[in-house]
């Protein structure tokens, strides 16, 4: 991971990213678990040159869960991640989503699934915690992942 944000340190001035809470019909949140960094995080990735957020997030949630947005995608917050980098940002949407078929493990994504959001899986981040207590109305939205 830490050679990935390297490399895009000499090619581009800032990275980008997105990410999405989840939720299918039930109000459960889908989470993932990648095999390079631990802990369970809610799905997203970095945007590409000529990439749109949007469109990278209907890439993201389709490769790294077989999920299908319903609707449009809410606009949530974009954070400064200055945790690895200094020049990180996280576009983060709310989405509700389908699962058009169930997403096995491979190289990236080790573990996924639909958890109730009394229920979250041992491991989860503190950052995926902080999101959701936002989008509960729990505490107020901050300005870094």
């Amino acid at each position: 991971m830490r050679l990935l944000h390297v490399y895009f340190s000499l090619t581009r001035s800032m990275t980008m990213g997105v990410r999405a809470a989840c939720f299918d019909a039930d109000g459960r949140i889908f989470l993932v678990r990648h095999s390079y960094v631990g802990g369970w995080h809610m799905p997203g990735g970095g945007l590409e040159h000529n990439e749109a957020a949007e469109e990278a997030l209907v890439k993201e949630l389709r490769e790294e869960g077989n999920l299908r947005i319903i609707g449009k995608p809410q606009l949530v917050q974009v954070y400064f991640n200055k945790k690895v980098t200094k020049r990180d940002h996280v576009v983060f949407y709310r989405a509700t989503v389908e699962q058009t078929t169930p997403r096995p493990p491979d190289w990236e994504i080790s573990d996924s699934g639909f958890f109730s959001l009394d229920s979250l899986p041992e491991g989860t981040t503190e950052a995926t915690h902080r999101r959701i207590a936002e989008l509960r109305g729990e505490q107020q939205s901050g300005r870094h992942w």
